[in-house]
């Protein structure tokens, strides 16, 4: 796999607390400069992020990040705010309590209301779920791919990288097993190295998440 395909699956991200404007401004250098899909950030930096990459950039943000429990209001709002303001992919906790409570249709519906949302803002808007699969049972891990299946979105992500473990293959496949190619999966959570990235593609994902994009694209030499 050559330099340039590799980076079109590494969303580099930065959603570390005390991350200031200046690191903002070095991770969509870094963007441009390696040619990553998306520069992913916490809401407050999406305005400058897009601002950093200009009209041809892609940013992606993170909504009710890590912990999936605002109330649903909350969570359509900040998913329309979010768009509004020039994230064009948002990445959305699910509330794992409920869905362990096995309130699937609730859970469901909030999926279903905020990919509507979303996509009515902008049509073009990439929404994807994030499951926690650390959390989560093997059996639970293809319900919940099952759920965002039926919710319209276009991606399944496996972690936050704030759960109890990044992910694995195994989710990857469990994943795969529910959804097959009708939706994309993602991938997030301890990817550090260009062994790791390459795994998870050769497994079927269509994006990683990480915050070590320029370590992985540095590892091999091209």
């Amino acid at each position: 796999m050559d330099k340039k395909t590799l980076a079109s699956y590494l969303d580099f991200a930065n959603h570390h607390e005390q991350a200031t404007e200046a690191d903002i401004k070095t991770l969509c250098q870094a963007v441009r400069h390696y040619g990553f899909h998306t520069a992913f950030v916490d809401p407050y930096y999406i305005v400058l992020a897009k601002k950093e990459l200009g009209e041809a950039g892609v940013v992606g943000t993170v909504i009710s990040f890590p912990l999936g429990q605002e109330i649903k209001e909350v969570k359509i709002y900040e998913t329309v705010i979010a768009v509004e303001k020039g994230a064009s992919e948002i990445d959305v906790s699910m509330n794992v309590g409920a869905f362990k409570d096995k309130k699937y249709e609730e859970v469901l519906d909030e999926m279903k209301i905020i990919v509507f949302k979303a996509k009515e803002t902008k049509k073009e808007t990439v929404v994807k779920f994030i499951i926690e699969t650390g959390l989560l049972t093997d059996d639970e891990i293809k319900k919940a791919a099952e759920l965002v299946l039926l919710s319209g979105a276009d991606f399944v992500k496996t972690c936050s990288g704030y759960g109890p473990r990044g992910a694995t293959i195994h989710d990857v496949e469990l994943i795969k097993s529910v959804v097959g190619d009708k939706i994309k999966i993602k991938v997030a959570g301890g990817i550090t190295t260009y062994q790791q990235a390459i795994g998870f593609i050769n497994a079927g994902v269509s994006r990683i998440g990480t915050s070590h994009a320029v370590e992985i694209i540095k590892e091999k030499r091209f």
